[in-house]
């Protein structure tokens, strides 16, 4: 067959197009038990599968281990599914896996996937039906068995991060034949009669039969109907069940759930302390900004201030009424002076001056003033007023020889 002498890459190319082209190698079941499981950190699984008789290398990559709803372990018996390829570096043939089922559990595993399929066509685990859950809950809602260690390690842990979150179980069988209705009882008393903001439905870890119930329809179809959020922590990590792709969030196990759901007081304590320093540093800054925003308009207000206008208003009328006082003063002054130079005037004018100069009013019976010598007529009686007192008198007529009143 071979004219010339190949290279080993030419050999092994030859035989992995061998391996690769053969129908059975490429579509096989391979059934054996796991040993030297390596989990790598790149989420590749290297092991080795084998039997009585012999044994042989295989590799599932990340991308087929995410899809796995159970985590083998040295020792189980398995049925593997893959192809059968040549491995070229070290020229070793090995089996590429992409399934890895329990011995016995083919049935379920095609139970599983078949339902798995219905539903995800429905939209059941579409992302945009996913919903949050508050980020500080005051009540969560627990649906597992109330004497499982699931339970008391989610109340540890809700003892440890946040213990001011109240707790309502709403219990049920998380395994058997009778655990599917159960839990649909248990998760739909939380919906009709509390006020939980999260539910968490957990079970602790075990084998594809022990967690066969969170693959039921019924409670996956009361998962994706609830009104209240709920998160999944069924089984170990590598354990996965139409629960956990129903669930508005899925948690690797219950005590991941219960972290899940709360958040830890010492990162509140924390945030508190950073939101005092916070606030008291813009308290002061505040204050000392208002203060010296204060004082700035109490100097503008020294020169705005009513204060001010008022002072210097009542110094005006202070300036008005010493004015005023003034020119009455001086108003006085002069009609003090006018009264007296009238006084005066009326005095000198005053018939009793007069007479003390000597002169005497001389008046006739009837009250007349007597000035001309005509008035005086003979035989008329008068009256003559002197500075101290009056005198009757009658003017004698020409017979008697002369014309001049007669004192009586």
């Amino acid at each position: 067959m071979f004219d010339s002498v190949k290279t080993v890459a030419e050999i092994t190319d030859y035989i992995s197009d061998l391996f690769d082209t053969d129908p059975t190698l490429k579509n096989v079941w391979v059934a054996g038990e796991i040993s030297n499981m390596t989990r790598a950190s790149s989420g590749h699984w290297y092991f080795t599968l084998k039997d009585s008789d012999a044994a042989i290398r295989a590799v599932m990559w990340r991308s087929a281990t995410e899809r796995q709803t159970v985590t083998p372990h040295n020792g189980d018996a398995v049925e593997v599914h893959g192809k059968v390829s040549v491995y070229a570096p070290r020229g070793e043939y090995q089996l590429y896996a992409d399934i890895i089922r329990p011995v016995g559990a083919g049935d379920l595993y095609q139970q599983f996937e078949r339902l798995k399929v219905k539903l995800e066509m429905e939209g059941l685990f579409d992302a945009e039906r996913k919903r949050e859950f508050p980020a500080v809950p005051r009540q969560i809602g627990v649906v597992t068995s109330p004497t499982a260690a699931a339970f008391q390690d989610i109340l540890n842990v809700l003892t440890r991060r946040y213990p001011l979150v109240q707790v309502i179980l709403s219990p049920t069988m998380v395994q058997g034949q009778s655990a599917p209705p159960q839990i649909v009882q248990a998760i739909e008393r939380l919906n009709d009669h509390t006020d939980v903001d999260v539910i968490v439905v957990a079970r602790g870890g075990g084998s594809i039969e022990d967690l066969w119930a969170f693959n039921d329809e019924a409670v996956a179809r009361a998962i994706s109907t609830s009104r209240i959020p709920i998160v999944s922590g069924v089984g170990h990590e590598t354990d996965f069940t139409i629960a956990d792709f129903v669930a508005d969030h899925r948690a690797p196990t219950p005590s991941a759930a219960a972290e899940l759901v709360t958040p830890d007081k010492r990162d509140i304590l924390l945030q508190l302390g950073r939101t005092v320093e916070m606030l008291d540093g813009m308290t002061y800054d505040t204050i000392l900004t208002r203060r010296t925003k204060l004082e700035r308009l109490q100097g503008t207000m020294s020169y705005v201030s009513p204060e001010n206008t008022i002072n210097t208003n009542r110094q005006r009328v202070d300036d008005f009424n010493a004015r005023i006082i003034r020119q009455q003063k001086s108003r006085m002054v002069l009609l003090r002076e006018r009264l007296v130079a009238k006084r005066a005037a009326l005095e000198a004018a005053n018939p009793r001056a007069i007479l003390a100069r000597g002169y005497v009013i001389v008046t006739d019976d009837a009250g007349n003033r007597i000035t001309s010598e005509r008035d005086a007529k003979p035989g008329t009686n008068v009256e003559m007023q002197f500075k101290d007192g009056k005198k009757k008198a009658w003017i004698r007529g020409d017979d008697d020889g002369y014309d001049q009143p007669t004192l009586l």
